[in-house]
């Protein structure tokens, strides 16, 4: 879709149920079982075939029980929901180059909906609430352009949020969303990377603890283009992060990273999802995340569909997650869906385990103490997805912040064992 086409009409009616004919159930004066009408009634089983507007009362009320929302901490997401979001523009800070323009479009700017439209609730709550959109556009030079967006004056109240990123024919650039501070936000995120662009984008969720930052991201890859699209979720009290990429031209390419670090009472969630939808695609899904601390609980989802009109397909996706502690809990479902038997390659992975005592002890056999090798470990498992992101000051910060993510980790488990030494001890007292 080019940046001079409206966004598609968003009211999409509902299909009447079809008519019995009289070759049907009626004929012989037979009718259907109380238990029939299963070709209205039967959930959406392919991820594609999910319904998709842009209107937020054309979706029901969540209730939990939905397939797409049966994990999350549904109290906490609430007003983001059902309650009135501020779609007003907001206050950032930007790098200026001369390759790239960062500015505020209307609502109705045209770009809108050029990379897909809401699949739930709370998309559609925030689209339909947006007063302004910022538009992120990487021209197309012989240069590299590098653009962090830096937002940390959210503040408290339910807000939504609208950006359009698009990489021009042959551009090349890194496009850094920084979140920090607090917010309870809902956004709905758009990249379109048109013909033999080359773009990384890179949503780093670095909030307070309070934070709630529900967002979805759309990415529409073009002709000969690749896309790099890297999630970093460390801070925040809930996290979700659903990006979903549609490779709609031959020889589209796109790698999607996430690195995740979750702490005590801590939700980080991400449904990713790839549709193949031209021959030669190529696509590449890689998320690692660590948790630690009671009832620290992530979730990861990666649905893949190779459809009839994508032959050709090379596609891999896998999810790892490492628990440091007891209290967590891991659930990581990847889903593939193959439609056609003429593809290169694909595959699914997932795992979800512990420490791997052998590392451990081998750290150890030569002098590296227990906490400095478990802290080695870690770092080797999440590093390997950070140094995708080919920015090294951001990579070095990540690595910090991982790091000390570790560091106070260490000290909330150590707070129960020390209160456990101290009671004991007065209860020797006592008995003395």
């Amino acid at each position: 879709m080019s940046s001079t086409t409206p966004p598609p009409h968003i009211d999409q009616p509902t299909e009447p149920a079809s008519t019995l004919s009289s070759g049907g159930t009626d004929q012989h004066g037979a009718r259907a079982h109380s238990d029939g009408g299963w070709d209205t009634k039967v959930p959406v089983q392919t991820r594609s075939e999910r319904f998709r507007s842009g209107d937020v009362d054309a979706f029901p009320v969540v209730t939990g029980r939905e397939v797409n929302w049966k994990f999350a901490p549904l109290a906490k997401i609430q007003p983001l929901l059902d309650g009135p979001l501020d779609g007003s523009a907001y206050p950032f800070l930007a790098t200026q180059s001369a390759g790239a323009d960062v500015e505020w479009g209307r609502s109705d700017d045209p770009r809108v909906g050029g990379a897909g439209l809401p699949e739930d609730r709370a998309a559609a709550a925030a689209w339909s609430a947006r007063d302004a959109v910022l538009a992120i556009t990487v021209k197309g030079t012989d240069e590299h352009e590098f653009i962090t967006v830096t937002r940390s004056d959210f503040g408290s109240r339910a807000r939504a949020a609208h950006t359009v990123i698009t990489a021009e024919p042959q551009a090349q650039g890194i496009v850094v969303i920084d979140n920090r501070g607090t917010a309870l936000l809902s956004e709905n995120v758009e990249v379109v990377v048109r013909d033999g662009a080359r773009l990384t984008v890179v949503s780093v969720q670095d909030w307070d603890d309070d934070a709630v930052h529900v967002s979805t991201h759309f990415a529409e890859v073009g002709r000969d283009a690749f896309l790099k699209h890297v999630v970093v979720s460390l801070g925040g009290d809930v996290i979700r992060v659903n990006p979903s990429t549609h490779l709609g031209a031959q020889g589209g390419d796109v790698e999607m990273y996430g690195v995740y670090f979750a702490d005590a009472g801590q939700y980080i969630e991400q449904q990713v999802y790839v549709d193949h939808d031209a021959p030669n695609t190529r696509s590449r899904v890689n998320y690692k995340g660590a948790l630690q601390g009671q009832g620290a609980h992530t979730v990861w989802i990666g649905d893949v569909l190779i459809g009839r009109s994508a032959p050709g397909t090379d596609s891999y996706e896998q999810n790892r997650n490492l628990v440091l502690t007891d209290g967590t809990r891991a659930d990581s479902i990847p889903n593939l869906e193959i439609e056609t038997g003429d593809i290169t390659g694909a595959g699914h992975a997932s795992a979800t385990g512990r420490f791997d005592d052998e590392q451990l002890f081998y750290l150890q056999a030569r002098g590296i103490p227990e906490e400095e090798a478990r802290r080695l470990v870690v770092l080797g498992f999440l590093v390997e997805v950070i140094q995708k992101i080919g920015a090294p000051e951001l990579e070095e910060r990540l690595i910090a912040a991982v790091e000390q993510e570790l560091m106070e980790g260490r000290t909330v488990l150590a707070a129960p064992a020390a209160e456990a030494a101290a009671a004991g001890s007065v209860a020797a007292g006592v008995d003395a």
